[in-house]
């Protein structure tokens, strides 16, 4: 079954929930079933050479080095 975020009309709660297909959402707070499923947000592609040279950056700072080659460390 896939992980979906709802909102809860009644008690204004998101949640997130595993629900099948044919099942009905229910708010795990109040037993609400006026529950609104929410969009999905998307990762960011972890291969921008950006984001990897900070992240990579951050790593070295902290000392977890070990993602890093024995010529890098």
């Amino acid at each position: 079954m896939p992980l979906y975020s709802y909102h809860c009309a009644d008690c204004d709660k998101e949640v997130e929930m595993l629900v099948g297909i044919n099942d009905k959402a229910v708010c795990p707070s109040c037993g609400s079933e006026k529950m609104q499923q929410l969009m999905s947000r998307i990762a960011p592609d972890m291969k921008t050479p950006g984001i990897i040279k900070s992240n990579r950056a951050l790593a070295a700072r902290e000392g977890h080095l070990s993602n890093f080659s024995k010529s890098e460390r």
